[in-house]
């Protein structure tokens, strides 16, 4: 069913340098639970939207491996991965929410690791400021012992 608004159909774009072909994309439309009255029985607006990411042309060695692992409990046995939406009453509307949802999972999938942390070595007034706090808590529970 080809779209009308281009916000549903075409490219993914998912980061500034990475796009989602559109023929890459594989729209499954289904009756949706939940809100719409008497035509949720008869509308498909429920939107499956489907890629298989690990064979998306553009991307590195390092991207495909980091997709490989952020998504491995997502992905079917066929390497595919499923977002669905079927939150909204009209059929375009989840088509756009679908579209979303799989730029972000996608997106955060293929951030780069945060850096290492790098060990420091704690400053002589911290060092001096614990010390100090242990003493006052040790002389405070010291003056709590019975009366002599």
């Amino acid at each position: 069913m080809p779209a009308t608004d281009d916000h549903a159909s075409g490219d993914l774009p998912v980061t500034g340098s990475f796009v989602v072909p559109a023929g890459a994309l594989a729209w499954r439309f289904s009756r949706s639970s939940g809100p719409g009255g008497q035509g949720v029985n008869t509308a498909d607006s429920r939107v499956e939207l489907s890629v298989a990411p690990l064979e998306l042309p553009g991307l590195t060695d390092a991207q495909r491996a980091r997709l490989q692992q952020r998504l491995a409990g997502r992905l079917t046995d066929g390497g595919v991965l499923t977002v669905a939406a079927s939150e909204h009453r009209q059929q375009l509307r989840n088509r756009q929410a679908a579209r979303e949802r799989l730029a972000a999972v996608l997106r955060a999938a293929l951030a780069a690791p945060p850096p290492a942390r790098r060990r420091t070595k704690p400053t002589r007034g911290s060092q001096e400021r614990r010390i100090a706090e242990k003493k006052r808590r040790g002389e405070l529970k010291r003056r709590r012992g019975g009366w002599d």
